[in-house]
């Protein structure tokens, strides 16, 4: 599971979700400080470890 970045266009404020890959595109989410459905992705950055073997 990721965490995504979300913009709520009616209070103007982010929040965070935890979401599978699968469910962003159909997943209808609400901002949790105002209700509002009016809420759009935004970009974020993301790392990823890995082990290296010598």
């Amino acid at each position: 599971m990721s965490q995504y970045v979300f913009h709520c266009q009616d209070c103007n404020k982010e929040f965070t979700q935890t979401l599978h890959m699968a469910e962003v595109e159909k997943v209808h989410l609400t901002c949790p400080h105002c209700g509002s459905k009016k809420v759009h992705q935004l970009a974020s950055a993301f790392s990823a470890v890995t082990s290296k073997k010598s």
